[in-house]
């Protein structure tokens, strides 16, 4: 704990001294997606230089239990738990000014985590996530966060984007089921949802589960698509089980123009008179 109290005094002076001097003992700069990770890694390390890399003057808030801005982050530093905060960054990607992870926490409780982060002139300026509690293997016995880490195809960024797209509005907005196997690859399909199976099987017997359930899963609009190489973020809105407002955010593995691995966190969202900041969670 003693690292995290160090770590929170210090929040303002490293995040001032690196707007100060700017051009002081100029290192090798780091790529946006190297910061955040390094960010995210020093909740356990201790690290203080990651939190150079905030901007203190503009740093928006949307996990909507924390407070905007680095005072936000700085206290839930300082109420951290006994045994300190772990997080072990397992995916990192980077899209233009913004950088996302899919991360292994423990923190108020052992959890899965999506995080979003967008730079302005190499300092982060923005902050999203979406968390869940680490649950038990699938039916076919796959974990949260397992399966490939390699990025590749970095050339079909673009073009992998807008197959996601296509999936998100299509079958997902469009309810038009028929154009699932257009998206999706049913020879491959490997799935990381915690209740749903592989393959197209698997995710038709969830949704015949919901549906003899009274449980819902409604995507209502779809608000951001990063991507990297053969990996596609997408951050939606709609409603899950009993009609709870909810975040979906999915993470797509791409291959020759289909889907073929899917890993996601689906988050409850807030209601609005338990917000701690006013920036809304997309």
């Amino acid at each position: 704990m003693k690292h995290l109290v160090v770590f929170f005094a210090l929040v303002f002076l490293m995040a001032a001294c690196a707007t100060t001097h700017p051009n002081k003992e100029k290192k090798m700069e780091l790529s946006n997606k190297q910061k955040a990770v390094a960010l995210l890694e020093s909740l356990e390390t201790g690290d203080q230089t990651p939190v150079s890399y905030i901007n203190p003057n503009k740093y928006i808030q949307h996990n909507l239990m924390v407070g905007d801005g680095l005072a936000g982050f700085g206290a839930v530093l300082q109420n951290a738990p006994d045994g300190d905060f772990k997080a072990k960054v397992i995916r990192a990607f980077e899209d233009g000014d913004y950088a996302f992870t899919h991360t292994i926490y423990d923190f108020f409780g052992a959890k899965i985590g999506f995080d979003i982060f967008r730079f302005e002139n190499g300092l982060i300026v923005e902050h999203w996530d979406n968390l869940i509690e680490i649950q038990p293997a699938n039916p076919s016995g796959r974990t949260q966060t397992d399966g490939t880490t390699e990025i590749s195809d970095t050339d079909k960024t673009e073009a992998n984007k807008k197959v996601v797209e296509g999936f998100i509005n299509d079958v997902l907005l469009g309810g038009k089921m028929d154009k699932l196997i257009h998206y999706i690859n049913p020879d491959k399909y490997l799935q990381h949802n915690p209740a749903v199976a592989d393959g197209l099987d698997g995710f038709g017997a969830a949704m015949k589960y919901f549906a003899e359930n009274g449980l819902v899963m409604e995507y209502t609009k779809n608000h951001m698509i990063l991507g990297e190489g053969n990996f596609v973020l997408a951050v939606s809105e709609g409603k899950f089980g009993k009609g709870e407002h909810t975040a979906f955010y999915d993470i797509f593995r791409i291959e020759n123009g289909q889907i073929v691995e899917h890993w996601d966190v689906i988050e409850t969202i807030l209601p609005k008179e338990k917000w701690k900041n006013n920036n809304g969670k997309f």
